[in-house]
């Protein structure tokens, strides 16, 4: 798994098991694989190369996934059933009927000898949704004992169980903005929120992250790299006000927005996963704002770093299995489908 905040590529070793009462799962090993300098400049920059240089990369990041894999198999001495690739998004537009996972699966089966899942997201745009989220099958097999569940990732989602349908969507922009925000003092995270802590709220800005939100809270469109750009980056360029302003201000807003989503529902237990959890400044703004509604409860260490990574093995399980693992109620398609192409199967 590679997400939206570019800080490196989850690998985790899974072990799923269905009995007559569901489906049960173990987190047997799970690395995260640090991107180097050039590679976190390809991934940034892949939305501007040309056709041919894309095609090129794409070949390029699958080896290199494959490879990621291979010395992870080697250190850990595993024996996989198959990998199951996320890849990383480049281009996500479902209004125009497609979206872009870099990672070619031949190539990454090529360089890891190990039969391979991937491009999950392309056969539900194709079916009018918005192939996004998709986490929600793993939330609703793996983690029903939980009122919701909430992503803390580069983009915050959250997924829950309405009147017995999956229902889930992108809430707002959380860790990719506040790293971007970070990367403008060499750093690529704020450790515990502190420098965002020691910022101030600036009512203006706050109130611009609000106006941008309020437009995508009826919709609840997926949020991607487009809307980030378009909207949410010219908002943090603000350099009139001081970097620990803005790094306080993007923590309050998206506070806030994940409170108001989470009490559109009645009072239940939030499992809190993703990076942000970790952010412990953050953490605190999300329980002032939702403490009143909601028990926030973080899960181990291995869960909150590697639940994605873990759910996408699932949906590889699924996909392998021929069973449903994107639901139309949470992604607006035309039915339920099984997405992924098989490699080396």
């Amino acid at each position: 798994m590679s997400g939206t905040s570019l800080d490196g590529l989850d690998l985790a070793y899974c072990r799923f098991t269905k009995k007559a009462s569901g489906w049960t799962y173990t987190i047997e090993q799970a690395d995260v694989k640090r991107y180097p300098a050039a590679w976190k400049q390809k991934l940034s920059q892949a939305q501007l190369l040309s056709g041919q240089d894309l095609l090129a990369l794409d070949v390029e990041y699958g080896r290199f996934l494959g490879e990621a894999s291979r010395e992870f198999v080697t250190k850990h001495n595993v024996k996989p059933d198959f990998i199951a690739s996320h890849g990383h998004t480049i281009f996500h537009q479902p209004g125009r009927g497609f979206t872009f996972q870099l990672g070619n699966g031949n190539a990454l089966y090529a360089a890891a000898g190990i039969p391979v899942v991937y491009d999950f997201r392309s056969l539900d745009v194709t079916l009018g949704g918005q192939g996004a989220p998709l986490v929600p099958v793993g939330d609703k097999l793996l983690f029903s004992d939980y009122g919701i569940c909430l992503n803390l990732g580069g983009i915050a989602n959250l997924s829950m169980e309405i009147k017995k349908k999956r229902v889930a969507y992108d809430v707002c922009f959380c860790n990719m903005s506040l790293n971007y925000l970070m990367e403008k003092t060499g750093a690529s995270y704020d450790k515990d929120g502190a420098m965002a802590e020691s910022g101030e709220v600036n009512t203006k800005l706050l109130k611009q992250f609000d106006k941008v939100y309020a437009g995508l809270r009826t919709k609840r469109p997926s949020l991607g790299r487009e809307i980030f750009e378009s909207k949410i980056k010219p908002l943090l360029d603000q350099e009139n006000i001081s970097l620990a302003d803005r790094l306080r201000t993007s923590v309050e807003s998206s506070a806030q927005e994940i409170a108001l989503a989470i009490k559109t529902v009645t009072s239940t237990e939030v499992l809190c996963t993703g990076g942000g959890a970790f952010n412990a400044f953050f953490m605190t703004r999300l329980l002032d704002h939702a403490a009143d509604h909601a028990l926030l409860i973080r899960p181990e260490d291995s869960v909150v770093k590697f639940k994605e990574a873990l759910v996408f093995a699932f949906l590889g399980v699924l996909r392998a299995r021929g069973e449903v693992n994107c639901l139309k109620s949470v992604t607006g398609a035309s039915k339920d489908c099984s997405g992924g192409i098989l490699v080396g199967f």
